[in-house]
C-alpha cells in the first residue's frame, strides 16, 4: 500500500480539485481510501458526496473546571491565571473559551478545587464515497492541536487502507508547511505539490519542496491554470528543473473545472483539456509512485 499526499503551500491552488480527479482515476484500476486531512477546512466530501458511516469526539487539550462546593475563592487562581480566565466570586468559575489548559491554576489550588478536565475539540468521520472510504474531520472554531486531528485521521485512514488490502491511501493536505502539513505527510511515499504561475505560488512552492526534502519524502509538482501567466509558469519549470523536481504536468485554466464542482463531479469525469492533461499526470504519477505496474 503506497500513500500519495496532495500539497499546495498556499490554499486556493486547486488542490482538493486534483485530488477528487486522483480518486477517480485512481479507482479505475486500484482499491482507494481517501483521507481529507484539512481538517480546519475539510471540502473534499464536496465532490465524493460522501454518505458518513461513523462519527467520533475528539479530545483536543484539557480545561481547567472549579468545583464550587469546594472552592474557598481565595483567589490564588486568579493571580496565576495568565490569561484572565477565572471569574472571581463567592466561588471562582473559569471561562473555558479563555482558558488555555496550562493547569497553574490546577497546581496552586490549596484545596485542589480544580480538576483538568478534557475538552471536546471536534470530530472525525467514516464515510462511503462512490471511490472507496473517505476519513474527514471538523476542528471546532477557536481550538488548536490540528496536527493531532491530522494524525489520527491519517492512522485511521491508514489502518482502513491495511485491512482492505487497499493498493493506495489517497490524502488531501491541508494547506500551508505548519504542523498539520507536518502531521498528513509523516509516512508518504511521495508529495504531489498542486502550484500555480504566480509570485505566491512559486514562494510557497518552494518551502513546501523544501518541507518534504526535509523529511526525505519524494516529491513532484504539478502546475495548475498553467496559462495564466506563461512567464511565471517557466519560470516554475525552470525552478524545477534546477532542483531536479519531477513536473508530472501542465493543467490548462478551464471554466469547466469549476462548472464539474459545482455538479459534485471530478473534472475527469468527463472531457476536456483539463481532464486529458490529468489522466496524462495520473499515468506519469503511477510510475513514479508503484514503478511499471500499480
Amino acid at each position: 500500500m503506497k500513500q500519495l499526499v496532495i500539497l499546495s503551500g498556499k490554499g486556493g491552488t486547486g488542490k482538493t480539485t486534483v485530488t477528487a480527479a486522483l480518486a477517480h482515476l485512481a479507482t479505475q484500476t486500484q482499491r482507494v481510501v481517501l483521507a481529507d486531512a484539512d481538517v480546519d477546512a475539510a471540502n473534499l466530501g464536496l465532490v465524493l458526496a460522501p454518505v458518513t458511516e461513523e462519527s467520533h469526539d475528539f479530545t483536543g487539550g484539557r480545561i481547567a473546571v472549579i468545583d464550587p462546593a469546594v472552592c474557598i475563592a481565595c483567589g490564588r487562581c486568579a493571580e496565576v491565571c495568565r490569561f484572565d480566565a477565572v471569574r472571581p466570586g463567592s466561588a471562582y468559575a473559569v471561562d473555558p473559551i479563555a482558558c488555555e489548559g496550562c493547569a497553574a491554576c490546577f497546581y496552586e489550588c490549596p484545596v485542589q478545587a480544580i480538576t483538568m478536565t478534557p475538552q471536546r475539540a471536534g470530530q472525525w468521520f467514516v464515510a462511503t464515497t462512490r471511490y472507496g472510504p473517505l476519513y474527514h474531520a471538523h476542528l471546532f472554531a477557536g481550538q488548536e492541536n490540528s496536527g493531532k486531528l491530522v494524525t489520527l485521521v491519517k492512522q485511521m485512514a491508514r489502518l482502513r487502507a491495511l485491512d482492505d488490502a487497499a493498493d493506495l491511501l489517497l490524502v488531501d493536505g491541508p494547506p500551508g508547511i505548519g504542523c498539520p502539513v507536518i502531521a498528513a505527510l509523516s509516512g508518504a511515499d511521495m508529495a504531489l505539490i498542486v502550484t500555480e504561475p504566480t509570485v505566491s505560488g512559486a514562494h510557497d512552492l518552494a518551502r513546501a519542496l523544501g518541507l518534504a526534502a526535509h523529511f526525505n519524502i519524494p516529491a513532484t509538482v504539478l502546475l495548475n491554470k498553467a496559462d495564466l501567466s506563461p512567464v511565471q509558469a517557466e519560470a516554475i519549470v525552470a525552478y524545477c528543473a534546477a532542483q531536479s523536481i519531477p513536473l508530472v504536468g501542465r493543467l490548462p485554466y478551464d471554466p469547466a473545472v469549476a462548472e464539474a464542482m459545482v455538479r459534485g463531479e471530478p473534472i475527469t469525469a468527463g472531457d476536456g483539456p483539463v481532464s486529458a492533461a490529468l489522466r496524462e499526470a495520473w499515468a506519469r504519477l503511477q510510475q513514479q509512485i508503484f514503478g511499471d505496474a500499480p
